[in-house]
């Protein structure tokens, strides 16, 4: 999804500030599909807000800058559904760690099973982050999302727990 569609997106459900989008696509739901930098998210919250598809309020803090706050146009809104009415494109896996691993046989078998192993428990992580969010009163959709998070995330976990040994026989 790109980050135009995300923002809308994320601005559908309620309004926010820049750092609570990134927040959002950083550790929340959004985080297992979509990754967004601030340097992504404010230029594209400024072209939203120029098109009149967001509308933008700065509200007064003490000695801080304004915080902005943004939220959804009913232009916006048509936008967001215009854009989910495209089918989404294919997956993308992009992986250093398989990278890593499809020359393994340049670095010793100790260095494999060490990154075997920190995978893994990045895997056991992002499994607890994402049980984490999971809320009896969260959307059908959200809910989907996170479940979907979670099953292949142990799907992978399984998979490098049951194959770890693989590395044994070169």
């Amino acid at each position: 999804m790109d980050i135009r569609t995300l923002c809308l997106g994320i601005l559908s459900l309620g309004d926010a500030t820049g750092y609570e989008i990134k927040k959002m696509v950083a550790e929340g739901s959004f985080s297992f599909f979509s990754e967004a930098s601030y340097g992504s998210i404010y230029p594209a919250l400024t072209k939203l807000t120029e098109e009149g598809l967001v509308k933008c309020i700065a509200q007064p803090q003490d000695k801080r800058p304004d915080k902005k706050v943004y939220s959804l146009t009913s232009a916006g809104e048509e936008e967001l559904t215009k854009s989910l009415r495209k089918d989404p494109g294919p997956d993308k896996n992009r992986s250093e760690f398989l990278a890593a691993i499809l020359f393994a046989e340049s670095v010793s078998p100790d260095r494999i099973y060490d990154l075997v192993d920190e995978r893994i428990r990045q895997h056991k992580q992002k499994i607890m982050a994402l049980e984490e969010l999971l809320d009896e009163d969260m959307s059908p959709g959200s809910r989907f999302v996170i479940d979907y998070g979670i099953t292949t995330q142990r799907a992978a976990l399984e998979y490098l727990q049951e194959h770890r040994k693989i590395f044994d026989q070169h």
